[in-house]
């Protein structure tokens, strides 16, 4: 296999943040352990009103939150001054207590005096807001407009003149403070907000703003890669040689520790901070990892994973270009020392309510059947059934099954015994059931004929069969052990399914099986097979 070890490799370092402690983080907390969040006895009406009477639509930090956001300070600027070029991209949710956590940060970096270019370029994105977006008691509030922003944050940006921002420079504040995505120029980021946002509004707001984010990376690393044909070029391109390729290290560069996050680099690099939220992070943060293959298992429900960060907790990739991601390092806090621990580092753990967000057993148990040639089926399906067979088949979970005709009984090692499943009327008439018409099988020429039952809970495959079209016979029929065990009627729904598809070929006969255990035998008694007489 080629890996390509001589090609270029240039990426823009990438630091997604969790904002620090807010006023609605510690009244949730606080709440979750009055009224006993996650025990038997939690009191879901205490807890609802005690939140209701005391959150804000929109917070600043809490005490602790402000504490966070120094320390969080003192480390990143070091950090950025040693080994980031400027300006820092700084791109934050337009949410109160994101930018509240930055600007000790921003304003630090602004105020040193080690060159006179622009430290920081502050984007504020109005669609990287929190899940639910902006309200009370499900009533929208608009949120900030670009000026309240601009009012709150432009302190922390000097003028050239030194008067910390008191002389208008509009020139200047253009080009240090954006704003992408707000609906309106004098309203607030969630003008358009008709309540709480719901899930299903977030994922898509989270596509949007992945694809906005590969877009603006995208557009940097194309600059950098453009050949300098014309003077203009030329600029352009030595304006971007702080993206590199980070893996090389040139002489003078052997010295340099990659672990040492705060020593001085002699190339520093493009670096782009994120401020964002706990939820919404997560969202975005799958989608970098399973890039365009994205899948919402259940509208408007939480996933099964979910990615969780400390407040001002940090995770660090590289971006390559074109949706190419590198994780790094995730919910690090080096800003925070371990004797801190306790009073400093909040919001990442089970207390704080995090297993909320874990979707109950009613959206996730719910199964369903659906069958398909195995080379059209989805590749996530596809992965998850050929991972079963490689762990479970020829093993006391698996049996192998075949049609009563001349076929030997498949591949079954252990016992020889026979069992037996009517498959019973046949109802002829529907011949475009799961594998297709006649007509679409003679086209499958040359490809498998195998049809493969899978039975699903949302994306999560717990059992798989495979039928071929040409022979009839049913195979490698696996249902996952602790299925099994929850009588859950996993393989009752497989073997129903196979034998409607039988019947809607206008066939009928037997399902035959041949166990490889005595597990497998009981568990075929409790489908419904019988041992077959001599």
């Amino acid at each position: 296999m080629s890996t390509n070890e001589g090609a270029v490799r240039k990426s823009i370092s990438l630091r997604l943040i969790r904002h620090a402690q807010s006023r609605n983080n510690q009244v949730y907390r606080e709440a979750h352990h009055l009224y006993q969040g996650g025990t038997p006895n939690f009191d879901e009406e205490g807890f609802n009103a005690y939140v209701d009477q005391r959150r804000s639509s929109d917070p600043g930090l809490s005490d602790k939150g402000a504490v966070q956001a120094q320390h969080l300070a003192k480390w990143l600027v070091p950090h950025l001054q040693n080994q980031a070029s400027h300006p820092v991209r700084i791109i934050s949710s337009p949410m109160r207590r994101t930018l509240e956590t930055i600007l000790p940060t921003i304003e630090q970096l602004s105020s040193s005096s080690d060159s006179t270019a622009a430290k920081v370029q502050l984007i504020v994105n109005a669609f990287y807001f929190e899940s639910e977006g902006c309200h009370i008691r499900d009533k929208a509030e608009e949120g900030m407009n670009p000026k309240q922003i601009h009012d709150m944050v432009r302190h922390c940006f000097p003028t050239s003149d030194g008067n910390g921002g008191d002389t208008e420079n509009k020139d200047q504040d253009d080009k240090r403070i954006i704003f992408e995505g707000f609906p309106e120029k004098d309203r607030g980021w969630y003008v358009n907000g008709t309540g709480a946002e719901k899930l299903s509004e977030a994922e898509q707001r989270a596509a949007k703003f992945y694809l906005w984010l590969c877009d603006y990376l995208d557009h940097q690393l194309l600059l950098a890669n453009t050949s300098a044909s014309s003077e203009d070029q030329q600029q352009s391109r030595q304006s971007h040689e702080d993206i590199f390729d980070a893996g090389v290290s040139l002489p003078h560069e052997e010295h340099e520790c990659d672990h040492d996050q705060l020593s001085p680099r002699q190339r520093k690099r493009r670096t782009c901070l994120l401020i964002g939220h706990a939820d919404f992070m997560g969202l975005v943060l799958k989608r970098i990892v399973t890039g365009f293959g994205h899948f919402i298992e259940n509208e408007d429900v939480p996933h099964r994973s979910a990615f969780i960060h400390h407040n001002t907790g940090m995770t660090e990739l590289e971006y390559f270009g074109n949706g190419r991601f590198l994780i790094m390092n995730s919910n690090h806090t080096p800003h925070i020392q371990p004797h801190e621990y306790a009073a400093l580092r909040t919001g990442g753990s089970l207390k704080d309510g995090w297993s909320f967000i874990v979707p109950s057993d009613e959206f996730i148990l719910d199964a369903e059947v659906s069958f398909g040639f195995e080379d059209e089926l989805d590749t996530h399906v596809l992965e998850q059934t050929q991972a079963l067979k490689d762990l479970y088949l020829k093993s006391t979970t698996a049996m192998n099954t075949t049609k009563n005709d001349d076929d030997d009984g498949g591949s079954g090692s252990g016992s020889s015994d026979t069992m037996i499943m009517t498959v019973g009327e046949v109802h002829c008439g529907d011949d475009t059931a799961g594998g297709g018409s006649q007509q679409q099988r003679q086209q499958r020429s040359g490809k498998s004929s195998d049809i493969s039952f899978v039975v699903r809970r949302g994306l999560e495959v717990v059992g798989c069969a495979s039928y071929n079209e040409h022979t009839g016979h049913v195979k490698d029929v696996i249902v996952r052990p602790t299925v099994q065990k929850k009588k859950d009627q996993v393989g009752e729904m497989l073997l129903d399914a196979v034998k409607q598809h039988e019947r809607k070929l206008g066939r009928s006969g037997s399902l035959l099986v041949q166990p490889d255990s005595e597990e497998s035998k009981h568990f075929l008694k409790s489908l419904g097979f019988e041992e077959q007489m001599p």
